[in-house]
């Protein structure tokens, strides 16, 4: 075979990294809103780097739909239309109905006392009134139906969907409150019976409560930015 000749591989900029894990955080968890500035000397005093590697991770924040760069205005987080909304969760409600299908003719006692342990912590962290913590346990859990799901390209494809799934969940946590849990107890019932129509049923009202509940406060805020 004939040689062939293959450039060694550059490290990235780790700080620019850290920057952009940094700040894809705060977009999710919502610290940084829909639409806010991002200004480079703030952004980078409050981090404590140079303004460099925050401009690099900008750009790649841009690049991956986070933030949006404007002509004379510069970063601002990304606000999501409708069509974008509407298209995430009809692929979303699919799959994780078909997740949820999977999961209950293959979920073990052991999916069933860790998704149990997680719907205690979710219940305790509405009630508690933390909606970061509360997004961030409606992840695992729906990360733990996928698991027992054991279908590879079904894990991946809801893997790339995580990170704008808690976004989208954050503002409406609080809202959705004790229901969405409720929910996702029935879910489990159904997943310990292996009941698969009912496991999937489940999931894509779920989904959908979810989903009607994000586009109604979409409409509220479009409403009001526009009154």
């Amino acid at each position: 075979m004939d040689e062939v000749h293959i450039r060694p591989l550059t490290r990235p900029p780790v700080l620019r990294d850290r920057v952009y894990e940094a700040l894809e955080e705060l977009i999710i968890d919502g610290s940084l809103l829909p639409g806010q500035r991002l200004l480079e000397s703030e952004l980078a005093e409050q981090l404590n780097v140079s303004r460099n590697p925050v401009r690099e991770a900008l750009t790649l924040l841009a690049h991956s739909g986070w933030v949006d760069l404007r002509p004379r205005q510069g970063a601002v987080v990304h606000h999501p239309t409708v069509k974008e909304i509407n298209d995430f969760f009809v692929v979303r409600t699919m799959l994780e109905a078909e997740s949820a299908r999977f999961a209950a003719r293959n979920t073990t006692p052991k999916d069933v006392a860790e998704l149990r342990r997680l719907l205690k912590q979710g219940i305790a962290a509405v009630e508690a009134g933390d909606d970061a913590e509360t997004a961030r346990t409606n992840s695992l859990f729906h990360d733990r139906v996928t698991a027992a799901a054991d279908n590879r390209v079904l894990d991946e494809v809801l893997g790339l969907m995580k990170k704008r799934l808690r976004w989208y969940f954050a503002p409406v946590a609080r809202l959705r409150g004790r229901a969405s849990w409720d929910e996702h107890d029935r879910l489990v019932a159904a997943l310990e019976q292996h009941d698969d129509e009912r496991a999937a049923s489940v999931m894509r009202a779920h989904s959908d409560a979810t989903a009607t509940l994000y586009r109604e406060l979409f409409r509220h805020e479009a409403q009001s930015t526009a009154g």
